[in-house]
């Protein structure tokens, strides 16, 4: 995989196709513009956001905030299993994973 992907599970929850683009086009937007300069820093991942329901009547700042607030938290996992992964192999040869 050369680069990183994003996908959003937008489920209808009662509201119409057109809340439901609208909301996918304003995550899209953010992702585009927000989070793909920072995933393009670290190797290709993919992510995918399931939507709650509160995401429909959220303002596009809200939406901003949260979404970039969780992706970093997620990140911040990630790299702390990796380190812990990498401290826990040090000092073993090739192929002596634990």
């Amino acid at each position: 995989m050369p680069h990183p992907r994003v996908g959003f599970i937008v489920p209808r929850y009662k509201h119409s196709a057109v809340d439901r683009n609208r909301l996918k086009r304003r995550l899209r937007e953010i992702t585009r513009t927000l989070l793909m300069p920072e995933f393009v820093k670290h190797p290709p991942v993919d992510v995918v956001v399931r939507v709650l329901p509160s995401a429909y009547e959220a303002s596009f700042e809200t939406l901003r905030t949260q979404l970039t607030r969780t992706v970093a938290a997620v990140a911040k996992a990630g790299r702390g299993a990796r380190d812990a992964g990498r401290d826990r192999n040090a000092g073993q040869g090739p192929g002596e994973a634990t």
